[in-house]
């Protein structure tokens, strides 16, 4: 067992999360479904926690009912390989959600996630301040993460 695992609150979606998120990454699976018995405090035999895989990290979803939402101050920084990758996982995450600046998104469940390239990383670390900052100024003025936009910043003469 990890040591550290996310622990997110939903009302009443936890199952349908855990199956859209197992279904969006693609090293996932489900774990553990609990359910409520008569002692409450859900309705028994409704989920009360789903615990599920992805990438290889362990999360626990609880119906825990209205009283929390998630917000921006915690999201999930997903570190991808390629632009195929962003847009594949931007499109579904977005569907039914909305979308931020700079790579992040709040999908359909209210949760936020940074959908990042590593080559932002990598430009924006660059040893020389004028192309970082050119790559840091293209990445203000995007949605989702266009690698070939951060390059044509960092090249610029």
């Amino acid at each position: 067992m990890q040591k550290i695992t996310p622990y997110l609150w939903f009302n009443d979606q936890a199952e349908e999360a855990m199956h859209f998120y197992i279904a969006v990454f693609k090293d996932s699976k489900v774990l553990n479904v609990t359910r409520y018995g008569e002692a409450g405090p859900g309705t028994p035999g409704a989920v009360m926690t789903a615990t599920f895989q992805l990438e290889g990290q362990q999360f626990v979803a609880l119906n825990g009912g209205p009283q929390y939402t998630f917000t921006p101050a915690i999201s999930f920084f997903v570190n991808c390989e390629t632009q195929a990758e962003v847009d594949a996982l931007w499109a579904t995450l977005t569907e039914g959600g909305e979308e931020g600046p700079c790579g992040w998104l709040t999908d359909k469940f209210g949760v936020s996630w940074q959908i990042i390239p590593q080559t932002l990383m990598e430009l924006l670390n660059d040893p020389d301040p004028a192309k970082s900052q050119r790559v840091m100024q293209a990445m203000l003025q995007m949605k989702k993460i266009d690698i070939a936009g951060l390059r044509a910043a960092y090249e610029q003469q």
